[in-house]
């Protein structure tokens, strides 16, 4: 088990011995993350970091089950000196604080009403050289289990002719997860673990490439999963467990309504919203006249 310490933090070499003065924003958030790290008193098991390349491109692929599966991610990253581009919803990159951090580290933005810009800039960034990370089941899983997963990964790699990394995190929707209060109480477990590359086969069409990936996914989480250190305080802690480890998690089922439900109220809300707006500007027309 890895706990980040504060010689990390200052670590000169901590990026390599030539980092990119591009990335100075990129490092500068790392180092911020591992502070958190430690105060957090986080415990690591991260496994699979001698499959990320040295150099040239990759598509990290992983489960969803935390708001910081990103910052877990990177982490396993940092061995080979390597920083990950991450696609994320371009509301974030939209907003007064996350914004500026978001495009000073190059990540990549999606919005899903104009989704091929963001694929073509992640296939360039691939073919530059770049890990972009990708979690295909598009939003958090609340029964923490695999849900469907996006083709969008496998066409990246097809057509950037790079190999998939498969991966999997684990423990950090103890912290901070949908639907769930923040617990920054310290000392809890995360497991990363990362694949063999999968690279497409000649002429494999992505939906095969998808379900390659699919089950080495489904492989690391069960792993992850069945090997993590910690156990529930209680019957009262068992929220953070799925079903068929018995935990009390919602059912992939019970978790694919919650997600129909968020989805509608989100679209109430900018309804809503919208006709705000308008009747605001009518108003300050009508002031006008």
């Amino acid at each position: 088990m890895y706990t980040a310490s504060w010689r990390d933090v200052v670590r000169r070499d901590l990026f390599g011995p030539r980092p990119d003065p591009r990335d100075r924003p990129y490092r500068l958030v790392v180092r911020l993350a591992l502070v958190v790290f430690r105060l957090l008193r986080l415990r690591f098991d991260v496994r699979g970091a001698e499959h990320v390349p040295a150099t040239g491109g990759a598509v990290v692929s992983s489960n969803h089950v935390s708001y910081l599966d990103f910052t877990f991610l990177g982490l396993a990253a940092l061995p080979q000196h390597r920083l990950v581009r991450f696609m994320a919803k371009a509301a974030v990159f939209g907003h007064w604080f996350s914004g500026p951090f978001m495009r000073a580290m190059r990540h990549i933005p999606v919005d899903r009403k104009a989704g091929a810009a963001a694929f073509d800039a992640a296939v360039r960034a691939l073919k530059d050289g770049e890990l972009v990370g990708v979690f295909p089941e598009a939003t958090i899983s609340q029964s923490f289990t695999l849900k469907d997963l996006k083709a969008g990964a496998a066409r990246m790699a097809i057509d950037a002719g790079v190999p998939i990394l498969p991966a999997a995190v684990w423990g950090g929707h103890r912290v901070a997860t949908k639907k769930h209060p923040v617990d920054l109480s310290g000392g809890k477990a995360v497991t990363v673990l990362l694949g063999e590359p999968l690279w497409p086969e000649p002429g494999e069409a992505p939906a095969a490439l998808l379900a390659r990936t699919r089950t080495a996914m489904e492989a690391l989480l069960d792993e992850a999963q069945r090997s993590y250190p910690q156990q529930p305080a209680g019957p009262e802690d068992r929220w953070w467990l799925p079903v068929h480890l018995g935990g009390t998690a919602p059912t992939l089922e019970e978790a694919t309504a919650r997600d129909r439900a968020d989805a509608a109220g989100q679209r109430q809300r900018a309804r809503t919203s919208r006709r705000a707006r308008l009747r605001a500007r009518l108003r300050r027309g009508g002031r006008a006249a």
